[in-house]
């Protein structure tokens, strides 16, 4: 498959599934990922019916599914009541997977209020794998996303957005747990695209997500060649490592993504690497 064949769109909240389908189709696109937590693409919306159709319109354009679970929603929750609530927000959407007929769905390590970052990692690791555990048994694939840093003196923090806190994680040893890689977040860190490719075993890595930013700023997602990382370079370390998967572009609206894969194969080109 050619690079520009690989690099798939994020639907988020911006178009009903379906639509958002068809639209991937008629552009070539192959790969979309969406969250279903508001409006009409709310996991409540759909019945066995609608799962039937998505699955139809998927197998008919040949096009991949990914769920994306949001990001606001606390992980590293500990509190009694919201705590489980937490966990079957995570399996609903394991549950659904197999409905829509997903081939992943990404997932994150939540957030801390700094003086209880090693709480909160313990109770979201201990979480993320009971959810692989029943993801196993839906035939899931749960993919844990480097998250973006916050500002020092911000009250609330992401985890897994430095090397360290993402590979607290990575000893969830299942067949239904791998990576999604945000480029533009390593950015952000001192460890950069670099680093973290250098670390990776990108066999273990089952996305890998792209926008543009600035180096060691904060969190922005850019239009590609809007901010300063180096696309050429990191497609020259991530598929000189042998990555095979599919990228997806995050950022502005469905036409700067879908523009945006042709700014993107050009610098993989002039920095020598494979695009047909």
């Amino acid at each position: 498959m050619k690079l520009r064949e690989r690099i798939g769109v994020d639907l988020g909240r911006k178009i009903r599934l379906e639509a958002g389908i068809e639209w991937a189709a008629q552009n070539g696109v192959r790969f979309v990922d969406v969250q279903l937590d508001t409006g009409e693409n709310a996991l409540t919306a759909f019945d066995p019916k609608r799962c039937a159709a998505v699955r139809k319109l998927l197998e008919k354009h040949r096009v991949k599914l990914g769920l994306h679970t949001n990001s606001a929603v606390n992980v590293a929750e500990y509190s009694p009541h919201v705590a489980d609530a937490v966990t079957d927000y995570l399996k609903s959407y394991v549950d659904i997977f197999p409905k829509l007929d997903a081939s992943w769905m990404v997932v994150h390590a939540g957030y801390h209020f700094k003086d209880d970052k090693a709480l909160r990692m313990k109770a979201g690791r201990e979480r993320l794998a009971r959810v692989v555990a029943h993801a196993e048994k839906r035939k899931a694939l749960v993919l844990l996303e480097n998250l973006n840093k916050e500002p020092q003196d911000a009250e609330v923090h992401y985890l897994a957005h430095t090397l360290e806190e993402w590979q607290y994680y990575w000893d969830i040893q299942s067949s239904a747990f791998k990576l999604s890689f945000t480029a533009n977040h390593a950015h952000l860190v001192p460890e950069g695209v670099e680093g973290f490719v250098k670390a990776l075993d990108l066999k273990r890595v089952g996305e890998v997500r792209l926008a543009d930013c600035y180096r060691n700023g904060h969190e922005i997602h850019l239009k590609p060649g809007a901010g300063n990382l180096d696309f050429g370079q990191m497609f020259s370390l991530i598929e000189g490592g042998g990555y095979k998967g599919h990228y997806t572009n995050a950022f502005g609206s469905l036409g700067d993504m879908l523009a945006g894969r042709d700014y993107l194969v050009d610098r993989a080109r002039e920095a020598s690497v494979r695009v047909d």
